[in-house]
């Protein structure tokens, strides 16, 4: 039963579409301030925002999920707010390109930091097995330990 106060199918969807326009605008800032502390190398600062962007990023999946299963709420709305969906929708993708290539070279750095430290823990290691007295190798008194993992 359609109560007195609901919109025509018209402005609903319209309504609707508006409202993924807003999360996207609001999901593209998001990552595009993420991305902006990546390149100036301030991790921290990324990670303000992560709960909110999380949150969003599922909405978003969610909501694009919904319009690929059913084509007709998209092609529904009027010409403007489908031409604002895609100029919103273009300037997300940027921003996650912009984004990937930032956490890229953040984790190329990371990984290069952890090689070098590992082999400069190897180099003193091996640097120290000499001979003692009695022709016995020297012992090692400073153990330590390294765990290197390929997946970031």
């Amino acid at each position: 039963m359609a109560s007195a106060t609901a919109q025509p199918p018209s402005l609903a969807i319209e309504g609707r579409i508006g409202e993924i326009i807003a999360l996207t605008e609001r999901l593209t800032a998001l990552l595009a301030e993420q991305a902006q502390a990546f390149e100036a190398r301030r991790p921290q600062d990324a990670a303000r925002n992560m709960e909110e962007t999380t949150r969003l990023a599922n909405i978003y999946r969610r909501e694009a999920q919904i319009l690929r299963a059913k084509p007709s709420l998209l092609s529904a709305a009027p010409k403007p707010e489908r031409q604002r969906l895609l100029r919103a929708t273009e300037a997300f993708d940027a921003v996650m390109a912009r984004q990937g290539r930032a956490l890229n070279a953040v984790k190329t750095i990371t990984e290069g930091l952890v090689h070098a430290i590992a082999n400069e823990i190897a180099n003193q290691r091996s640097a120290n097995t000499g001979y003692g007295p009695a022709g016995k190798k020297a012992n090692s008194s400073a153990a330590t330990s390294v765990t290197l993992n390929r997946h970031a």
